[in-house]
């Protein structure tokens, strides 16, 4: 069978596209653990009315609403729509957005054990409202989030501890999703990687990346607003400054990789401080919604790194599922069935055969 590769932008690295198909169809028998923090992202579609005459704003009508996981719950959906057994680690509120994404789960037939119901607490909620005419997409015109008062009680993280534990056994990796709610804790993570020494580990946080360090992370995979804001810097064009951070980064954090997502720019790979692989973004550079995508890249650079491959080989496969997802309107997910072809196509679009 002959070989595709295809050359990164930096032009010292490649990737063989037929291994990458590869390293996808393994995904279906890959159990990955989601530990953090599940969001309800809900979507309030509605036609334009009229102006109101109370205040300068639009009058929706509202036509429908649709409830689909966010967050931790987003990288969880994208584990299972890529082939993987799901094994989430997390609390939501008894409420009826913590109800809808237990009951979204159980018709996936995941496994729902380790979610733990916390009594008065609220589910992470983030509505957004979009507006159109009768025959146009609708644009978000305002977001509204709910969030928990308070921080998860001592009994539930003692509940998610104890389910952590049992469930390390089964996993191949252990996907680490934290918005800053409270779910997922360093502390957590770093009895979890003492447990299974093995075991990758992948982090996405939103605000406490540093806090993790040394917690025994495999790689992480923040994205480049979340890199200058640990380092108190702007990147930009500068690459300068983003190998300066990038490697400030993986060194603090004694990750063996990080995998930095950078919108427009693609991505850019640390395996070490001085190598540095800047790999383009897949598809075009006009993306639909990018909510919800860097959920997509955790996914599927997991899965990647739990099926053997190198981070450099994992890293061209969540490029490309990102590329895929931000095509997608709203919190979406890429199926295997969708990365393998888009995979295949482009293995072919380079003039391999078989």
């Amino acid at each position: 069978m002959k070989r595709s590769r295809t050359q990164t932008a930096a032009g010292s690295s490649s990737v063989d596209l037929l291994a990458l198909a590869e390293y996808v169809e393994q995904f279906s028998g890959k159990t990955v653990i989601v530990l953090g923090d599940f969001v309800a992202d809900e979507f309030q579609f509605g036609e334009i009315s009229r102006v109101s005459r109370e205040a300068p704003v639009l009058i929706l009508r509202h036509r429908e609403t649709h409830l689909v996981p966010g967050g931790g719950a987003n990288a969880a959906n994208n584990l299972a729509a890529l082939g993987a057994r799901v094994l989430p680690i997390t609390a939501v509120g008894d409420d009826a957005a913590g109800d809808a994404l237990i009951n979204h789960f159980r018709e996936r037939r995941t496994d729902v054990s380790g979610v733990v119901r916390v009594k008065g607490y609220t589910t992470p909620t983030k509505t957004r409202f979009l507006a159109g005419w009768a025959h146009t997409a609708g644009q978000q015109v305002l977001r509204v989030d709910r969030e928990p008062l308070a921080r998860l009680p001592p009994a539930s993280h003692k509940k998610i501890e104890k389910l952590l534990r049992g469930k390390l056994r089964a996993a191949d990796a252990l996907a680490v999703s934290d918005y800053g709610f409270g779910v997922a804790t360093p502390e957590l993570v770093r009895f979890a990687s003492s447990k299974r020494k093995k075991l990758v580990v992948t982090l996405d946080a939103r605000y406490g990346l540093a806090s993790y360090a040394r917690s025994g992370v495999t790689s992480a995979t923040p994205n480049e607003a979340e890199l200058e804001a640990l380092h108190h810097t702007s990147i930009g064009r500068d690459v300068e400054e983003l190998a300066r951070c990038g490697g400030a980064t993986l060194l603090a954090m004694k990750l063996k990789s990080l995998l930095v997502t950078r919108g427009r720019d693609g991505m850019a790979l640390f395996e070490s401080p001085a190598r540095l692989t800047h790999i383009p973004i897949h598809g075009t550079n006009q993306a639909v919604d990018v909510t919800g995508a860097g959920d997509t890249v955790l996914a599927a650079y997991t899965l990647a790194l739990a099926s053997g491959a190198s981070p450099l080989e994992a890293a061209h496969i969540a490029n490309i599922a990102g590329g895929l997802v931000v095509m997608k309107r709203g919190t979406a997910t890429v199926t295997r069935s969708e990365l393998f072809d888009a995979i295949r196509g482009e293995a072919s679009g380079s003039g391999a055969s078989g």
